[in-house]
Protein backbone atom coordinates (compact mmCIF):
# COMPACT_ATOMS: atom_id res chain seq x y z
CA UNK A 1 0.00 0.00 0.00
CA UNK A 2 2.49 2.70 1.28
CA UNK A 3 4.41 1.84 -2.10
CA UNK A 4 1.87 2.38 -4.47
CA UNK A 5 0.53 5.63 -2.10
CA UNK A 6 4.31 7.02 -2.77
CA UNK A 7 4.15 6.38 -6.45
CA UNK A 8 0.82 7.71 -6.72
CA UNK A 9 1.04 11.54 -4.97
CA UNK A 10 4.73 11.88 -6.39
CA UNK A 11 3.26 11.69 -9.72
CA UNK A 12 0.02 13.55 -8.94
CA UNK A 13 2.22 16.22 -8.02
CA UNK A 14 4.47 16.10 -10.78
CA UNK A 15 7.45 15.30 -8.76
CA UNK A 16 10.60 12.85 -10.29
CA UNK A 17 12.06 10.74 -7.56
CA UNK A 18 15.11 13.35 -7.09
CA UNK A 19 12.83 16.10 -6.18
CA UNK A 20 10.75 13.99 -3.77
CA UNK A 21 14.23 12.97 -2.08
CA UNK A 22 15.40 15.94 -2.29
CA UNK A 23 12.85 17.99 -0.25
CA UNK A 24 12.44 15.07 2.47
CA UNK A 25 16.46 14.39 2.91
CA UNK A 26 17.21 10.71 1.09
CA UNK A 27 18.72 9.75 -2.03
CA UNK A 28 16.35 9.03 -5.45
CA UNK A 29 17.90 5.30 -4.55
CA UNK A 30 15.63 5.33 -1.36
CA UNK A 31 12.39 6.39 -3.39
CA UNK A 32 12.52 4.36 -6.01
CA UNK A 33 12.95 1.44 -3.31
CA UNK A 34 10.31 2.63 -1.45
CA UNK A 35 8.36 2.91 -4.52
CA UNK A 36 9.31 -0.61 -5.42
CA UNK A 37 8.54 -2.22 -2.27
CA UNK A 38 12.12 -3.13 -1.61
CA UNK A 39 12.18 -1.32 1.75
CA UNK A 40 9.56 0.78 3.36
CA UNK A 41 10.17 4.71 5.28
CA UNK A 42 10.88 4.88 8.72
CA UNK A 43 8.33 6.74 10.85
CA UNK A 44 10.36 10.07 10.48
CA UNK A 45 10.44 9.69 6.74
CA UNK A 46 6.95 8.54 6.36
CA UNK A 47 5.67 11.93 8.61
CA UNK A 48 7.63 14.18 5.84
CA UNK A 49 6.11 12.54 2.69
CA UNK A 50 2.80 12.82 4.31
CA UNK A 51 3.11 16.67 4.92
CA UNK A 52 4.99 16.57 1.62
CA UNK A 53 2.04 15.28 -0.61
CA UNK A 54 -0.38 16.93 2.75
CA UNK A 55 -2.42 13.89 3.46
CA UNK A 56 -1.99 12.35 6.80
CA UNK A 57 0.53 9.79 7.98
CA UNK A 58 -2.90 7.24 8.25
CA UNK A 59 -3.72 7.73 4.72
CA UNK A 60 -0.25 7.16 3.39
CA UNK A 61 0.51 3.76 5.25
CA UNK A 62 -3.32 2.62 5.13
CA UNK A 63 -4.94 4.15 1.91
CA UNK A 64 -6.08 1.27 -0.29
CA UNK A 65 -7.50 2.88 -3.25
CA UNK A 66 -8.66 0.25 -5.04
CA UNK A 67 -11.20 -0.04 -1.32
CA UNK A 68 -13.25 2.75 -3.17
CA UNK A 69 -12.42 2.47 -6.48
CA UNK A 70 -10.59 6.12 -6.02
CA UNK A 71 -7.73 6.93 -7.84
CA UNK A 72 -6.48 9.49 -5.55
CA UNK A 73 -5.74 9.57 -1.81
CA UNK A 74 -8.01 11.91 0.10
CA UNK A 75 -6.18 15.60 0.98
CA UNK A 76 -5.79 16.16 4.44
CA UNK A 77 -8.42 16.09 6.88
CA UNK A 78 -11.29 15.21 4.39
CA UNK A 79 -12.23 11.64 5.66
CA UNK A 80 -14.91 9.30 4.11
CA UNK A 81 -16.21 7.40 7.17
CA UNK A 82 -18.30 4.29 5.02
CA UNK A 83 -21.79 4.35 4.64
CA UNK A 84 -24.26 4.28 7.87
CA UNK A 85 -27.80 2.83 7.91
CA UNK A 86 -30.61 5.03 8.67
CA UNK A 87 -33.22 3.28 11.96
CA UNK A 88 -36.48 2.87 11.64
CA UNK A 89 -36.73 6.47 14.15
CA UNK A 90 -34.05 8.19 11.92
CA UNK A 91 -30.92 7.73 14.63
CA UNK A 92 -27.70 7.22 12.64
CA UNK A 93 -24.85 4.78 14.09
CA UNK A 94 -21.58 7.47 13.71
CA UNK A 95 -18.40 5.92 12.90
CA UNK A 96 -15.64 4.75 15.39
CA UNK A 97 -12.99 6.87 13.49
CA UNK A 98 -15.68 9.39 13.01
CA UNK A 99 -16.25 9.55 16.99
CA UNK A 100 -12.94 9.64 17.63
CA UNK A 101 -11.32 12.26 14.93
CA UNK A 102 -14.08 15.00 16.11
CA UNK A 103 -14.11 14.26 19.75
CA UNK A 104 -17.47 13.04 19.52
CA UNK A 105 -18.68 11.17 22.81
CA UNK A 106 -22.29 9.94 23.92
CA UNK A 107 -24.39 13.00 25.08
CA UNK A 108 -23.06 15.18 23.16
CA UNK A 109 -25.13 17.73 21.24
CA UNK A 110 -24.89 17.62 17.25
CA UNK A 111 -26.27 20.08 15.29
CA UNK A 112 -28.18 18.37 11.86
CA UNK A 113 -27.84 20.96 8.83
CA UNK A 114 -29.87 20.51 5.30
CA UNK A 115 -28.87 21.78 1.82
CA UNK A 116 -31.41 20.59 -0.64
CA UNK A 117 -28.78 20.86 -2.85
CA UNK A 118 -25.92 19.80 -1.01
CA UNK A 119 -26.97 17.56 1.42
CA UNK A 120 -26.52 16.98 5.07
CA UNK A 121 -24.14 18.24 7.48
CA UNK A 122 -23.57 17.45 11.36
CA UNK A 123 -22.01 20.04 13.75
CA UNK A 124 -20.95 20.55 17.50
CA UNK A 125 -24.07 22.43 18.88
CA UNK A 126 -20.78 24.40 20.62
CA UNK A 127 -18.78 24.75 17.55
CA UNK A 128 -22.04 26.42 16.05
CA UNK A 129 -23.27 28.52 19.53
CA UNK A 130 -20.07 29.46 19.20
CA UNK A 131 -19.52 31.10 15.79
CA UNK A 132 -22.69 33.19 16.61
CA UNK A 133 -21.55 34.56 19.96
CA UNK A 134 -18.58 35.45 17.77
CA UNK A 135 -20.68 37.02 15.24
CA UNK A 136 -23.04 39.02 18.00
CA UNK A 137 -20.11 40.74 19.44
CA UNK A 138 -18.61 41.72 16.10
CA UNK A 139 -22.11 43.44 15.58
CA UNK A 140 -22.08 44.97 18.81
CA UNK A 141 -18.35 47.01 18.27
Amino acid sequence: MISENIMKLRKKLGFSQEEVAEKIGVTRQTIAKWENGDSIPDVVHSNALAELFDITLDDLVNFKGSELGAKDLPPKGKHIFGAVTVGEKGQIVIPVKARRIFGIKPGDDLILLGDEDRGLALMHSDFLFGCLKKLEEKEEE
